[in-house]
């Protein structure tokens, strides 16, 4: 690939980019270096970090800057419209399908589709991104007619493809056809000083849109637990901080005092005081959806394991089970004793079916409490609580939350 001479500092200028990070500046070095190529690119990085910005950067700089450019964000699409938001669809495909639908694809035929959370598409509709990737072609919903699109794929994801992988949520042919370019954007807690640079830049962003005067600055000091501060929601978090304080903050003069009103405090990771679920990277991830679910299982298993100490007892064997230990994840679940009467049964299987019921309201009031921090915005909300808006929405309707 020929080597490219990259004014980075112009094109931070150009994009709004604020930082001195190398991993940050090999980033944006390998994004110009492919844009002139029809490679598909796959970005990953924690949410927050910036992604939308290098297939920005791509499509700018390729043969097809003056086509079309369709950002998607793939989690925000209902399961059962994917197919038809994507490739299009045939009128009378389905019930609602009044006219013919071109779909993404089609849009962006000749220019640049980013697949935002490409993670989150069902393994049907990976089975057909694929075929696109491979050859170009593809069908409406619908249709047996087969189209041709020269739209650019780039993606990216949040999440540990890999595991997705291994799990079987995730193809791995489609992983390989889509990274044949790889760009991981660094969190902010591993850009050592970025943290303040971006700060000042959203002071004065801040104070020219909501014409508060003199924009908010840092002491030393608190510089110093700005660039401690581990940033869990990464440059989003920190441009909500700087909006909230430029706004709410009766001081100009930001002291370790004020950061710690909105929730920044050294050595903590909690977002404006709350705790919240740490995004995805690609080396590790806090999956908020499987904790549920590990937490059921193992309150499911205590269930089953007392139901067969009640068939021993029943039938007048022995006992040898040891004493049943349910991990300790988040939610510690109460300690029971073991049962030696039909009416302790009873009681045990109780304790157990208020466990699971504990679960879901515990779920059901993480997400209203989510929702009302981000003053119910869901692509927020989904954010902080490690899930996508698709999964939101399905637990907004699951449990009746209203809006």
């Amino acid at each position: 690939m020929k080597k490219l001479n990259i004014d980075l500092q112009a094109l931070k200028n150009q994009y709004n980019i604020v930082g001195r990070n190398e991993a940050l500046n090999t980033a944006l070095r390998i994004a110009i270096q492919v844009a002139p190529t029809d490679l598909s690119v796959l970005i990953e990085g924690e949410n927050g970090v910036g992604k939308e910005t290098i297939p920005r950067i791509i499509h700018d700089f390729s043969p097809a800057k003056n086509k079309k450019y369709l950002a998607i964000n793939c989690g925000s699409i209902p399961e059962g419209t994917i197919d038809s938001e994507l490739f299009g669809h045939e009128k009378g495909a389905f019930t609602s399908a009044i006219s013919e639908h071109e779909g993404y694809f089609g849009a962006a035929d000749g220019g640049t589709l980013f697949l935002d959370e490409i993670g989150e598409l069902p393994l049907s509709t990976q089975a057909r991104l694929l075929r696109v990737l491979e050859t170009g072609e593809y069908i409406r919903v619908g249709s047996n007619s087969i189209r041709k699109t020269t739209a650019r794929i780039i993606a990216a994801t949040n999440i540990n493809i890999p595991n997705a992988i291994r799990e079987g949520k995730f193809r791995q042919d489609l992983y390989y056809r889509l990274c044949r370019v790889n760009i991981t954007m660094p969190p902010l807690r591993e850009r050592e000083g970025d943290a303040v640079l971006i700060f000042k830049k959203f002071s004065l962003d801040m104070a020219e849109k909501y014409q508060t005067g003199e924009p908010i600055r840092l002491t030393p000091e608190a510089e110093e637990v700005v660039k401690s501060y581990k940033w869990p929601g990464n440059i989003r978090q920190l441009r909500n901080v700087v909006e909230q304080m430029s706004v709410l903050s009766e001081e100009r003069s930001i002291t370790p005092d004020v950061l710690a009103k909105f929730g920044i405090v050294p050595n903590s990771d909690s977002e404006m005081g709350i705790t919240i679920t740490t995004s995805r990277s690609s080396e590790s991830q806090h999956d908020y959806e499987k904790e549920i679910k590990m937490l059921a299982h193992a309150v499911l298993q205590l269930r089953n394991e007392v139901e067969e100490l009640k068939q021993m007892i029943k039938g007048g064997e022995p006992s040898n089970l040891p004493a049943t230990t349910v991990p300790n994840i988040q939610t510690p679940i109460p300690q029971t004793t073991l049962p030696t009467s039909e009416m302790d049964f009873q009681a045990a299987e109780e304790v157990l079916e208020d466990d699971t019921l504990n679960i879901n309201d515990m779920e059901k009031r993480n997400i209203i409490k989510s929702l009302q921090r981000n003053h119910y915005r869901r692509k927020e909300a989904a954010d902080e609580l490690g899930i996508s808006v698709r999964t939101l929405y399905r637990k907004l309707k699951a449990y009746g939350i209203e809006e």
